[in-house]
């Protein structure tokens, strides 16, 4: 095992209780835009889950990558589920890495010599 993700989700919520202490207002508008999601007609709980879960690997978030796979597991998400959005994470960050190389050979050629 390489991580005890129960450990990390519920230490980021005992983090989480001693940032609210000392700036409720920041937690609760963080709190409104987590709520904000909830109210959406679009997409089911597991859908979003799904999406938040991909991100979370994406900006390597430790509490994020825990939060959402207890949220997904919750919502009914399949490991195979979970499997494939992760798959379109992996692709993305390829697919950003390429794009910046691309940037990053502009640049170096732009640089006087």
């Amino acid at each position: 095992m390489i991580n005890d993700w129960n450990a990390t989700l519920s230490n980021l919520r005992k983090g989480g209780a001693a940032f609210a202490k000392h700036n409720p207002a920041v937690v609760t508008a963080y709190r409104g835009l987590n709520e904000a999601l909830g109210q959406a007609k679009h997409l089911d709980d597991k859908t979003r889950e799904l999406i938040a879960l991909a991100v979370a690997v994406t900006t390597r978030c430790d509490g994020c990558i825990s939060s959402h796979s207890a949220a997904a597991q919750k919502a009914g998400a399949t490991v195979e589920e979970v499997s494939e959005a992760l798959g379109t994470a992996v692709a993305l960050n390829a697919g950003a890495a390429y794009v910046y190389s691309v940037r990053a050979i502009e640049a170096f050629e732009q640089m006087d010599k």
